[in-house]
């Protein structure tokens, strides 16, 4: 497809051949877009943007100064494998912020999905599958392997350990280093990232039903509580409770996963 004539591209941008700009896309001054790069329609550059690697950039999408996306994997053990990032529409790339391809051991893909913000300084690692509407305030991190669900939101200054997974919904407080599996719609808040409730204002700004939240506060309590393991208590949460929401926690907890869960305080 190459650059199509429809494209804005300034004069000092560097857009190397075998790139594909789709028209409406916005390369601003000064940013470097690399051989392997798809910028889709309506994407914007703005000055001082780097996009390289095996990179597609969905429609709409904003870039903001001094970002860097698609570099490759900040691991030793990557040795130059072909490997891919894929991020989609509509989200937002502040300044700084970093975003790097896969690895063959962890399938090759980092992947961001829509509508998401990055802050200030955000870094998503090699291998992290991101779903859509996340937030990662300034300077947050997420390691290698990560699995963060739609609808999350993590604080400035917080990290996720590579192999955490973040359930759907759940918010992690600001300055937080997070090591275990957060389970959908969790709480997450101080230094060593305790469970500390769910995210009920989230809840409630998203309008899920009274019902829900109160079948959700029960389950709570009970995997805080009950009698058990803490995977005892999902599976019989998962038997007794007709809610769709308490259905994705206990889903949550009785899939597969490298790590173990943050559980209630």
């Amino acid at each position: 497809m190459g650059v199509s004539r429809q494209a804005d591209i300034h004069p000092s941008a560097v857009v190397d051949n075998g790139a594909v700009i789709e028209a409406g896309a916005t390369v601003g001054p000064f940013c470097v877009v690399g051989p392997e790069v798809h910028l889709k329609s309506g994407v914007t550059l703005k000055p001082h943007v780097v996009v390289t690697g095996q990179t597609a950039i969905g429609e709409d999408t904003v870039i903001f100064p001094g970002a860097v996306i698609g570099e490759i994997p900040q691991d030793l053990k990557f040795k130059g494998e072909a490997s891919r990032l894929d991020v989609g529409k509509r989200n937002r790339i502040r300044e700084g912020v970093t975003m790097n391809t896969g690895t063959e051991g962890g399938g090759g893909l980092t992947q961001v999905g829509d509508d998401c913000l990055f802050m200030t300084g955000a870094h998503v690692a090699h291998d992290a599958i991101v779903g859509s509407r996340v937030i990662v305030a300034n300077q947050g991190a997420i390691a290698g392997h990560c699995q963060i669900d739609d609808d999350v939101i993590i604080g400035g200054l917080s990290g996720i350990h590579q192999w955490v997974r973040v359930g759907k919904g759940a918010i992690i407080g600001a300055v937080t280093m997070v090591t275990h599996d957060v389970i959908p719609y969790g709480l997450v808040q101080g230094p060593r990232g305790a469970l500390d409730g769910l995210n009920l204002v989230g809840l409630k700004r998203a309008g899920v039903a009274r019902a829900d939240i109160t079948a959700l506060r029960a389950a709570f309590q009970m995997l805080a509580q009950g009698e058990g393991a803490f995977q005892d208590r999902a599976q019989r949460l998962s038997e007794e409770n007709a809610s769709d929401y308490v259905r994705e926690i206990t889903d949550f907890v009785l899939g597969a996963s490298d790590r173990s869960y943050l559980t209630p305080g």
